[in-house]
């Protein structure tokens, strides 16, 4: 495992991948899913032949669970600059939260992740176009271990609405350079990821063809 410092929190970066990977081939970074951590990826992911790294965010698997809680995507997204920045271009894949880690991540660094993969898995159902009621958390319901349960909270029911997530996608059209650097292949789309998968350029495709894609 190795260890990253974001601020106060220490990240847990997996290396999953041989030894022997192709270092012609970006490595595979994996996020995971809300409340989960770091697994091996299912087929045909766990094929890839470059190396394959999964990071723990903040508050979940082996990663720091911070005090008090209380923490946005947006962090996240800054634990998954912080896993680039050590590992350099990568193809991502997200899987629920992750999925929308990745995209923001994506869209903010687009010379850095090398195709991004939004795949089904626990993760924000996304607001509408109004905020809601407040939910009251007492921080004293964190009781230091993983996954942060404040977390769980925070990040289940967020209030961005879906032209948030959509304003990544713009982003990372304007700004790659790959021809089709977004692939959607979860089957379950909440009102964020629905929107994502209208935007123009957007690959919609099975699991199995988004490898092919991005693994040539």
């Amino acid at each position: 495992m190795i260890e990253l410092q974001h601020n106060k929190i220490t990240l847990a970066l997996h290396e999953l991948g041989s030894a022997t990977a192709d270092e012609s081939c970006p490595p595979l970074l994996l996020l995971h899913g809300l409340g989960e951590q770091t697994q091996m990826p299912a087929p045909p992911w766990d094929q890839w032949p470059g190396g394959i790294f999964g990071l723990d965010f903040t508050g979940h698997g082996q990663s720091t669970v911070p005090a008090g809680g209380g923490y946005t995507c947006e962090i996240l997204m800054s634990d998954v600059d912080i896993a680039l920045a050590h590992l350099g271009p990568c193809t991502v894949l997200g899987r629920g939260l992750g999925a929308y880690v990745g995209l923001m991540v994506a869209g903010a660094r687009p010379d850095l992740v090398r195709g991004v993969v939004l795949a089904d898995g626990p993760g924000i159902r996304g607001g509408g176009s109004e905020p809601t009621s407040a939910t009251w958390l007492d921080p004293g319901d964190n009781d230091g271990m993983s996954p942060d349960k404040l977390a769980l909270a925070e990040l289940s029911n967020d209030l961005r609405p879906p032209d948030y997530a959509t304003s990544f996608v713009h982003l990372l059209m304007a700004l790659s350079d790959m021809e089709a650097p977004l692939v959607v292949t979860a089957k379950n789309r909440p009102s964020w990821l629905a929107a994502v998968a209208n935007e123009p350029g957007v690959i919609l495709e099975e699991s199995a063809n988004a490898y092919q894609r991005y693994v040539g």
